[in-house]
């Protein structure tokens, strides 16, 4: 039975960077088509992300055919960054794994460079078949996903939003409500269902598409960051540790795994094909 449909698509060309809605996507083995496929590192080849830099909410990243992008920011004139030739790699470290990947043109570094007022390269994730496998605690044999955190998709519900910002409506710092669902950087968001009823999500399918549901994803301070001005509050973690603690992590979203190929669209129906709960504790923001 349809419970649900999907209400918006998202994707983050470059990981960390302004989210953009899209009407449709391609869902590839490791997310959707064009998704995190490019990163910033630091000096040390460490992926830099929003929680050590907010202003990345402020950056956008646009694609371009063939997979380059155009980079703009308030204030700053824009660049165009090319797919990097096949060349040699810079190990990257991500929440501790170590991947390989190409740097972009020295133009996009400097770019990106000044923006931030920190050393930092702009990589590309030129082969996500097989340089980062997902979790081997969480995994089929053979995922892998981009730069996103952990998992190929996010999904979060509309419902889930709507109670928990009539809880922080309710808290000490009701006045930073209510929040919008940016906060959470989404690939999918469902409307039409009961709140928090993804939680018990095992197996779903978007439109054509069939997901696993990994596990349950844990939030970070990325939550707390206004994607439109960048300014940090205390909510949503106060209010998620309040009423969404699980294994230690403040929950919120579900991480999914395709199973089958195809393209999700806006309007898409929504199935629950099996449940069974998977409270563990999950990955941060992507």
């Amino acid at each position: 039975m349809d419970i649900a449909e999907v209400q918006s698509i998202h994707l983050y060309p470059v990981k960390a960077f302004r989210g953009l809605a899209v009407d449709a996507a391609a869902v590839e083995p490791w997310g959707l088509a064009g998704d995190r496929r490019w990163a910033l590192i630091d000096a040390g080849g460490k992926v830099v992300t929003q929680r050590e830099q907010p202003r990345l909410a402020l950056a956008a990243a646009e694609p371009l055919a063939g997979g380059g992008l155009r980079l703009s920011a308030a204030g700053r004139a824009a660049v165009t960054v090319e797919v990097p030739e096949p060349s040699d790699t810079v190990p990257v470290s991500i929440f501790g794994q170590k991947v390989e990947a190409v740097p972009a043109a020295p133009a996009a570094h400097a770019w990106c460079g000044a923006y931030l007022g920190q050393d930092v390269r702009l990589v590309h994730l030129d082969d996500p078949a097989t340089r980062r496998p997902v979790d081997p605690d969480y995994a089929l044999p053979g995922e892998t996903v981009s730069f996103a955190d952990g998992y190929p998709l996010l999904v979060t519900a509309s419902a889930s939003l709507d109670a928990l910002n009539s809880l922080i409506a309710e808290g000490r710092h009701a006045a930073e409500g209510p929040l919008p669902m940016n906060r959470f950087r989404p690939s999918v968001v469902v409307d039409g269902t009961e709140a928090w009823e993804e939680d018990a999500w095992a197996r779903v399918s978007l439109g054509e598409v069939v997901f696993r549901v990994a596990r349950t994803c844990a939030r970070c301070v990325v939550t707390t960051t206004d994607q439109d001005t960048a300014a940090r509050g205390r909510e949503p973690l106060h209010t998620l540790a309040r009423h969404r603690r699980f294994d230690g992590g403040l929950i919120f979203g579900q991480n999914l795994v395709p199973l089958t190929h195809g393209t999700v669209r806006v309007g898409d129906p929504v199935r629950v094909l099996e449940r069974g709960g998977n409270g563990k504790r999950a990955t941060g923001d992507r």
